[in-house]
This record gives structure tokens, sequence and C-alpha cells, in this order.
């Protein structure tokens, strides 16, 4: 086998709490991610070559593909990880997640190459050491790549399932509108008041007993950057039910509705849901 389709869902982040900045620059979390049924799709073909060539192509003019893609870092560290020599792997990106909107686009793209170029070399790593290489990569690759419903703490690449339900999903995303991590993270550290609801721990007994998650939905970082833009102070005003997943601009809301209107320049994803797993073959 040389050539192998996966697809990379988009998550969610039920409770994002940040707990604290960490020397390195990033910050601890305390987080309950979902993935969901919003995939891209990776094409990925290898053969042997006399030298090393990583080739990205796909449908978004959004995202390079180079080098500074999260494709081509995990494809290079997984090289660099299994001493593997002489390839060249050619990964077409099929780019249906919205960019820059806090659903992991570019971290299941990179989990999912992971994936895939182990199930081309005949799962040359365990899933343990896919899970490290996830862990360099970035904050979100371990819970695209084990998927279902997660507990995510440290800076999100320590991850511990919790019980899956399966629930409808409806995401809004203003479409010229995103929002970096570092813009998020900073506005938040710069807040004077820091509320601390615990609702990830709520959530976590709600789902071990069954009971309504709801209202223990919650986003410090929506809390951070809310005040500053209008299309989301819009967009909870539409559904007030709705929240910020990561760092934005995207929200969701758990109902299937098709019936809301927005404005041309909203984005609306209806029929969704939670899935039970993550980067899989498609």
């Amino acid at each position: 086998m040389n050539e192998i389709k996966i697809k990379c869902p988009a998550k969610l982040n039920l409770t994002l709490e940040v707990v604290n900045r960490r020397e390195d620059g990033f910050h601890n979390i305390n987080s309950i991610m979902q993935l969901i049924s919003l995939y891209d799709y990776l094409s990925i073909s290898v053969q042997k070559s006399d030298k090393t060539i990583i080739e990205l192509s796909g449908n978004s003019e959004g995202i390079p593909y180079n080098e500074k893609n999260l494709v081509y870092k995990a494809a290079d560290l997984f090289l660099q990880e299994t001493g593997l020599e002489n390839y060249q792997i050619k990964i077409n990106i099929e780019k249906n997640i919205p960019i820059s909107a806090g659903l992991a686009g570019g971290s299941t793209d990179g989990a999912g190459t992971i994936l895939g170029l182990n199930l081309l070399f005949n799962n040359i790593l365990s899933k343990d050491k896919m899970h490290f290489i996830c862990a360099k990569l970035g904050s979100d690759l371990n819970v695209c790549l084990e998927g279902g419903c997660l507990h995510a703490t440290s800076r999100g690449e320590n991850v511990e399932k919790l019980p899956y339900i399966n629930m409808p999903v409806t995401l809004i995303k203003p479409k010229n509108l995103g929002i970096s991590a570092k813009e998020a993270y900073t506005k938040y550290a710069s807040k004077t008041e820091k509320p601390k609801y615990h609702n990830t721990e709520k959530m976590i007994d709600a789902l071990n007993n069954g009971q309504e998650i709801g209202k223990f939905l919650y986003n410090d970082l929506e809390y951070a950057v809310f005040d500053d833009y209008n299309e989301l102070q819009y967009i909870k005003s539409k559904l007030p039910n709705s929240i910020m997943s990561g760092s934005g601009s995207a929200y969701f809301i758990l109902e299937d509705i098709k019936n809301i209107e927005f404005p041309n320049d909203y984005q609306v994803i209806s029929g969704l849901h939670f899935i039970p797993n993550g980067c899989s073959v498609a």
C-alpha cells in the first residue's frame, strides 16, 4: 500500500479554562474537547526516491503549502523520528474546516498526517510514540488523534477519555474574522478579573452521571475577546446559548438549527454531531 486517504475531524472546546502561564510561554489549560462530524481529508502517497521530498497541495487559498504548514512539519518530524530516508511524500489537503476558527483545523490535519504515514509504513510507531510526536508539534493534535470526548490538561496535549454522548451541533463563524491564540491569551492575561467557575469539573461530573451538559459550556478566551468584536456579540445576540470554541472566531450551539438566518458574511454549518473517534481512514 502506498496511498491512503485520512479524514480529520474538527474539535470543539466544550469548556476551556486557563489555569496559568507556563515558563515556556504557553498556558496550562483545563478543557473538555469533543470531536465533531466536520472533516478535512488528506490524500497521502509515498514512494521511494533518491532524496527526501515532501510536497503539499490542496483546495484552499488560505493556507500555505510549504514547510510552514503543520502537515509538512508533521511529515518531516515523522521521518526524523522513524529514521526513514529517501521517500517522496505527497499530501493533498481537502480543506472543509474553517480556518482561524478555534476548531483545530491545522492540528487535526497534522495528527491525520502522523496516522496516515504510520499506516503506510505498516504501523512502524506505537500509539504512544504517535502521541509523543503529536505533543511535540502542538497543543490539540493529541486530542484529534485520540478522538471522542476528552479531558485535556497541560497545554492540551495530556488527554484522558471521558464518556461519549451523541449531540447535534451547529457552527457559526464570521467569514472575515480570525482570532489567533496569541491574541486571545494575551487579552486574557490583561484582564484584571479572571472568573473561576470550575465548569470543567462540573461537566466531567455531569458526563460521568449521564446528566445534561449544556449549562456548563464555558470559554475563558471568549470572555477575553468578546468585547472587542461586534461579530461575536452579534452571534451571541442571535443565539444566547452559543459559545466560542478555542480562540475563535467560530461559535457553536448544541442544537441542529436549520432555519436561523445570518448575513452573508457569516458561515453557518448545521447538521453536525459529536463523534466517538478521531482521525481515521476515510
